[in-house]
C-alpha cells in the first residue's frame, strides 16, 4: 500500500483521463435536466404555476425517502473485484440516458391530471438513476489511498463537473439554428445527443477505473449508520451549510427564464451562463492553488463573504443596464458574472472535501464507509430548503398573482415582451438572492475543525486501521 509519503501515483494518467471524459458527460447530462427542465415545463408544456410549484416539491421529497433505501443498499454492497461504485456507475449508464430524452418528451394527447403524473414518474425515475449515477462522484474518494491524490481526484473532478454541466448551453444554442422556432425540438434533440455521447463515454471511463481503498464488508443494520452520521458534529456543520446554500433554488429556477426576458430565448442562456462558467472553473484553479496557504474552511467563509460582495455590484450594474442600456454597462455586467462564477468554483469544489474528511472521521471512529448514506443524510436539510425555493419559485415568478409578473409563451406569442419591473425582479433573485445564501452557508464553518494536521492525522489513522483490519488492496487484481 503506498502512502502519503510516496511520490509514486496510484492512479495512471490513462485511467484519470478517461474517468474525468466521464464526469464531464455524465454531468452533461445531469446539466441539461437542472439548466432546461423548468422551462420546458413551463414555457413547453405550460403547466400552470401551481402545477410546477407542486411538481418542483413532488420530485424534492419522493426521491428523497427512495434515497434513504438506495444509500442502505450501496453502502451494504461488498466491494467485489471489480469494485463498489464501479458496476453502477456502468449499470446506470444507459437507463439514464433513456431517461434523459424522456425528460423532454411527453407523448400527444397527454394533458391534465394525466400529464402531471406522466412528468413526475419520470422525474422520479430520473432522480432515482442520478443517486445511482452518483457513483461517478463517489469513486473519486476511493481511487487512491493518498491524501493529496485523492484530493486532487475530487478537483479535477469538480472543475471537469462544472464545465460539462454548462456544455448543454452550447449544444442547444447550435440545435436552436435547425429549429429556431420549436422550442420543444430543441429540447428534445440536445437531449437525445447528450444521452447518446453521455452512455458511451460513460461506460468507457467507468470501466476504466479501479477502486483502492478497502474497507470493511462486514453487514451492519444500516440505520445505525445515519445514526452515526447525525451524531458526527463535523457532519452536522455541512448539513445546515448545504441546508442555508440551497434556499439559492430560487436563484437558479429565474435564470433561464431571466435569459428569455432579456435576450429573446431560453436557448440564450448560455450568454449568461457561458462567463459564470469560465469563472467556475478559473475559480477551482484560483481555490486549488490557495489551498496550498490557507485552509478549505476560511476560504470557503472567505468566498461567502465575496459573494454577497460581488453579486451585489453585479445587481446594480445589471439594473443600470436594463434601466439606461449601454455596451459599457453591458460588457461590465459580463464581467461580474465572471467574478460571480469565482465563487461557484469554491461552492462546488470544497464541499466534495469536507465529505471526503467527515467519512474518514466517521469511519476512524466506527469502522464504517458510509459513502451513499452521507449525501443522503445531508440531503435532509438540501431537502427542506430546496423543496421550499423550488416551491415557491413558480408562484413568484408567473401567474395571476405572481410577485414577478413573468409572462408565459403561447403559439400565438412564442416570446413576449417581459416588463421593465419583472426584468429587475429576476435579476434581484438571480444575483441578490444568490449572494446572501451564500453568505449564510459560510457561517457554520467558524465551528469545523477537520483541517490542517487534524485532517491528516485523522486520515493517516484511518489508512493504518483499514490495513490492520481489513488488509489492502491488491494493485494487481484491481488492474
Amino acid at each position: 500500500m503506498q502512502t502519503t509519503a510516496q511520490k509514486t501515483p496510484n492512479v495512471k494518467m490513462k485511467e484519470f483521463i478517461l474517468y474525468l471524459v466521464a464526469v464531464f458527460f455524465y454531468t452533461n447530462m445531469t446539466g441539461m435536466v437542472g439548466s432546461y427542465r423548468n422551462a420546458y415545463i413551463v414555457n413547453v408544456l405550460k403547466l400552470p404555476e401551481s402545477q410546477a410549484s407542486l411538481f418542483n416539491v413532488l420530485v424534492s421529497v419522493i426521491p428523497f425517502f427512495l434515497n434513504f433505501l438506495i444509500a442502505m443498499y450501496i453502502d451494504g454492497r461488498k466491494m467485489g473485484k471489480r469494485g463498489k461504485f464501479k458496476p453502477l456507475g456502468m449499470l446506470v449508464a444507459v437507463p439514464m440516458g433513456i431517461i434523459l430524452m424522456l425528460t423532454f418528451w411527453a407523448p400527444k394527447g397527454l394533458s391534465g391530471t394525466v400529464l402531471f403524473i406522466y412528468i413526475i414518474t419520470i422525474a422520479i425515475l430520473w432522480a432515482v438513476s442520478c443517486t445511482f449515477g452518483n457513483s461517478f462522484n463517489m469513486v473519486a474518494f476511493v481511487m487512491s489511498p493518498d491524501l493529496k491524490e485523492r484530493d486532487k481526484i475530487i478537483s479535477f473532478r469538480s472543475i471537469v463537473s462544472a464545465v460539462g454541466n454548462s456544455a448543454p448551453l452550447v449544444i442547444i444554442l447550435v440545435v436552436e439554428i435547425f429549429f429556431k422556432d420549436n422550442e420543444g425540438a430543441q429540447y428534445i434533440v440536445t437531449a437525445a445527443l447528450c444521452s447518446v455521447v453521455g452512455i458511451i463515454t460513460m461506460l468507457i471511463g467507468m470501466n476504466a477505473v479501479h477502486e483502492r481503498v478497502n474497507y470493511t464488508v462486514t453487514r451492519r443494520n444500516p440505520f445505525l449508520g445515519f445514526k452515526d452520521i447525525l451524531t458526527n458534529k463535523y457532519a452536522w456543520v455541512v448539513i445546515i451549510s448545504e441546508f442555508l446554500k440551497n434556499f439559492r433554488q430560487v436563484s437558479t429556477y429565474v435564470g433561464v427564464f431571466l435569459a428569455a426576458a432579456l435576450l429573446g430565448s431560453t436557448s440564450k442562456y448560455l450568454l449568461f451562463a457561458l462567463p459564470t462558467g469560465i469563472g467556475t472553473a478559473v475559480g477551482m484553479l484560483v481555490i486549488n492553488f490557495l489551498l496550498k496557504k490557507f485552509n478549505s474552511k476560511v476560504l470557503y467563509i472567505a468566498s461567502g463573504i465575496y459573494s454577497v460582495i460581488v453579486n451585489s455590484i453585479a445587481f446594480v450594474v445589471g439594473y443600470l443596464y436594463f434601466k439606461y442600456p449601454n455596451p459599457v454597462y453591458q460588457i461590465v455586467f459580463i464581467v461580474f458574472l465572471f467574478l460571480i462564477g469565482l465563487q461557484f468554483g469554491a461552492s462546488n469544489l470544497l464541499p466534495s472535501m469536507f465529505q471526503a474528511d467527515v467519512l474518514e472521521s466517521i469511519e476512524l471512529k466506527t469502522g464504517k464507509r458510509l459513502d451513499a448514506s452521507l449525501p443522503v443524510v445531508i440531503n435532509i436539510g438540501t431537502l427542506i430548503s430546496g423543496a421550499i425555493g423550488s416551491g415557491l419559485a413558480p408562484i413568484l415568478m408567473y401567474g395571476d398573482n405572481s410577485l414577478m409578473g413573468y409572462i408565459q409563451p403561447t403559439d400565438l406569442v412564442p416570446n413576449p415582451e417581459q416588463s421593465f419591473r419583472t426584468k429587475i425582479l429576476l435579476l434581484f433573485f438571480y444575483t441578490i438572492v444568490h449572494g446572501v445564501m451564500m453568505l449564510l452557508a459560510g457561517v457554520p464553518f467558524f465551528f469545523y475543525k477537520l483541517t490542517g494536521k487534524t485532517k491528516e492525522d485523522i486520515h493517516e489513522a484511518v489508512i493504518a486501521k483499514r490495513a490492520n483490519e481489513y488488509g489492502t488492496v491488491d494493485e494487481e487484481e484491481a488492474e
